[in-house]
């Protein structure tokens, strides 16, 4: 256990911190989903644009790498475009 004020703090920081990285985490990964399962090219060109607003959001603040992001970003502007 610790035994500084300020690593007590830490530690509750860091829980508050993974709470809300794995909810906006699980959050993103639900709009993939729901973004592959769609079959209106309309809609789906829509919720790309936030899905990919999503996915570089969580990449800026090192929840998902990256390389993550952007590779989920490719897979879903190739499945959109090919959307008739």
């Amino acid at each position: 256990m610790a035994n500084h004020k300020s690593a007590i703090k830490r530690i509750r920081a860091n829980a508050t911190k993974r709470l809300r990285n794995r909810y906006q985490a699980k959050t993103t990964r639900n709009a993939i989903k729901k973004l592959r399962g769609m079959n209106s090219k309309a809609e789906a060109t829509e919720l790309y644009r936030k899905v990919s607003s999503m996915l570089d959001r969580l990449a800026k603040k090192n929840v998902i790498h990256k390389n993550k992001a952007a590779n989920n970003k490719s897979k879903l502007a190739k499945f959109v475009s090919k959307l008739g």
